[in-house]
């Protein structure tokens, strides 16, 4: 691939706010990344941070030029990621977060696989690694095919086409084709972009030689939060592109809709409540049967599990609702839905 080589052929960025804790140790991972031919560009997007982060990247930009900082007012990753690919150089873009840790060789596969497959996207099977006890419950669960409805991103030893993948790596010029990430999803703006390769006719493609580890949240409430955030999303892009990027998106809601409207039901046909409590009755015995499986295969101190699936099962469900009823029913446009949800204190939708 010819080059200028005045220009780094990757360019890096990273979207981030209020990541004090974790950016100085990812930046520092990156710059110690096997370099591609023609080197690499690190552009980090801040939503105008207020916990000491702009400083840490500053210091550490003064110290490397390779890295630089871009405002991100909006505050979104969406957002984000478009300020950085606009301020790219290269003419590959790497996406890479702080919540995540890398192989050394990540950047360097990512543009191998790349240029082998000939496809329009590639990255990483979506591997999570918890940290404390509740954060390894979440990642045992997060791999499970029971969690995520058999999707093929989250298996560590599969390589090939996929609808969705995480992160990413693409040309430069994908973006000119398709356009940018779209800036009115605060979710799924990844899964929504994927969708637009695929059905232009590109190709989205996973290598088990890209590898990274990703540390989900820590808390279930927060869990919660995130999950019902996925669904509200789905339901817009759903609205956008007036089909699913897969049916296995669509099962939560409608288990969900059937543990609602079957008790309502019954009020007219006794029956409904039977088939209630053997559908919600049979949900319980999945959960409990699968979290024993998953607990074996992770130690059996795994007690939270029931809990955490529920949580990926129902708060997806139940965000997915409601992102239906404000798009789909009410026919609103996502700039009047960016606040109808409530999220935790402190958790910011970048991250």
């Amino acid at each position: 691939m010819a080059t200028d080589k005045n220009k780094p052929i990757v360019s890096i960025v990273v979207p981030c706010r209020n990541e004090r804790d974790h950016i100085e140790t990812v930046l520092k991972s990156i710059l110690a990344q096997q370099p591609p031919p023609g080197n690499f560009e690190v552009i980090v997007t801040d939503g105008m941070s207020d916990d000491g982060t702009r400083e840490v990247i500053l210091r550490l930009a003064r110290v490397d030029s390779r890295i630089r900082m871009v405002d991100n007012r909006r505050r979104i990753v969406s957002t984000g990621l478009n300020a950085a690919i606009r301020e790219a150089q290269g003419s590959i873009i790497i996406r890479m977060d702080a919540h995540t840790n890398y192989a050394p060789d990540y950047v360097l596969q990512c543009v191998q696989v790349l240029e082998e497959t000939a496809v329009d996207n590639v990255g990483g099977p979506w591997i999570a690694r918890g940290k404390g006890k509740v954060g390894k419950a979440i990642a045992a669960a997060f791999q499970s095919s029971f969690a995520c409805g058999g999707a093929r991103g989250h298996d560590p030893h599969y390589s090939g086409p996929v609808d969705t993948v995480y992160l990413g790596c693409w040309r430069r010029e994908i973006f000119d084709q398709i356009g940018f990430f779209d800036e009115e999803l605060v979710r799924n703006q990844d899964d929504e972009f994927n969708l637009r390769i695929v059905r232009s006719g590109g190709k989205v493609w996973q290598s088990v030689k890209i590898k990274s580890c990703y540390y989900p949240r820590e808390s279930l409430r927060h869990l919660f939060a995130q999950y019902m955030q996925y669904g509200y999303w789905k339901a817009r892009i759903l609205q956008k592109h007036h089909l699913p990027a897969s049916f296995r998106h669509l099962i939560p809601a409608a288990f969900v809709s059937a543990l609602l409207l079957l008790p309502v039901l019954s009020l007219l046909w006794p029956t409904a409540f039977w088939v209630w409590v053997a559908l919600l009755g049979l949900y319980v015995a999945i959960n409990v049967f699968v979290s024993a499986l998953t607990a074996a295969g992770n130690g059996w101190n795994l007690l939270l599990l029931p809990c955490v699936f529920a949580i990926f099962h129902f708060a997806y469900g139940w965000g997915f609702l409601r992102g239906f009823t404000d798009f789909i029913i009410l026919r609103r446009k996502s700039r009047q839905s960016y606040t109808t949800l409530t999220r935790p204190s402190g958790e910011d939708l970048i991250c």
